[in-house]
């Protein structure tokens, strides 16, 4: 009598899933970001052309504008420049969008996101992960413009007391815009076919942002409709709150709502542009690379 045969084993189940979509989603986004910072590390005149160029602002306005425009009725050199560098802060974190939007279009245009696409990865990950990168180099520009500012003579509490929780309270703030307004490049980047396009797409309209605002003069000086668009730029916003903050002088007497709750503002218009923006990303990336 032969021997019974055994059952076949059951299948095995498939694995459970390790985590929930949004953890998935961030863990791809960090894996990208460090792929970005890697990238970063090797290619050090990345960084340090991004160092030069606000130091060149900081130098440049502060001597050769310094003097020559009146602030709160003063035309006093250290008024201007502690009324200055909240502006150059804040131009600094939104000059590095353009430097976004042509990085993702080089990956595009060589291919990378075809690779990416290979894997098992959440899509909105490759462009979360690029922003994250970006927003660390960002920082490091502006830890080191802040020193620059500090040896030029910025000194914060030069019209009003504030302290250290403020103070890191604006810079928080500005990264905030900065990160909200590399989502604005990264949809540039996707919506060119070079980078050189992006790049030049992504100056195009910063000028005019940072340019039509409270950065660099008093808004109330300029005629009645300028002077509007100035006071509801989110630009000028956070601008507006980081003054307030670091004790600047130069704070706004306009009515403008931005104006009068600039710190407030600047969140709301922070967080709407990163909503916005990508939203519109990711959908721009998912039709590009379909």
């Amino acid at each position: 009598m032969s021997a019974a045969t055994e059952p076949a084993p059951a299948p095995a189940p498939p694995p459970a899933a390790t985590g929930s979509a949004l953890g998935q989603s961030v863990r791809d986004s960090m894996v990208v970001a460090k792929r970005n910072l890697i990238r970063m590390s090797r290619i050090p005149e990345m960084l340090l052309f991004a160092v030069i160029q606000p130091v060149m602002f900081v130098i440049l306005f502060t001597y050769v504008f310094g003097g020559s425009i009146q602030v709160g009725g003063s035309t006093s050199p250290d008024v201007y420049k502690n009324f200055l560098m909240a502006g150059i802060f804040a131009q600094t974190v939104t000059f590095a969008t353009a430097g976004a939007g042509a990085g993702i279009a080089d990956d595009m245009h060589k291919g990378l996101i075809d690779r990416f696409r290979s894997l098992p990865m959440a899509r909105g990950a490759v462009l979360t992960g690029r922003t994250v990168a970006d927003l660390v180099q960002t920082s490091i520009t502006l830890a080191v413009l802040a020193v620059v500012a500090l040896i030029v003579g910025w000194r914060p509490g030069y019209a009003e007391p504030t302290n250290l929780g403020k103070i890191l309270g604006g810079f928080g703030l500005l990264l905030l815009l900065g990160y909200a307004f590399t989502w604005i490049g990264a949809l540039i980047g996707l919506s060119v076919r070079t980078p050189e396009a992006a790049t030049s797409g992504g100056l195009v309209w910063l000028f005019p942002v940072t340019f039509i605002s409270n950065a660099f003069v008093d808004s109330s000086r300029m005629t009645p409709w300028l002077r509007h668009i100035a006071d509801w730029n989110p630009f000028s916003a956070t601008v507006q709150a980081c003054r307030t903050l670091f004790g600047d002088p130069g704070v706004s007497t306009s009515t403008a709502w931005p104006m009068q709750h600039p710190v407030w503002a600047s969140l709301i218009y922070s967080v709407l542009i990163v909503v916005v923006f990508r939203t519109l990303a990711v959908r721009k990336y998912r039709s590009a690379t379909a």
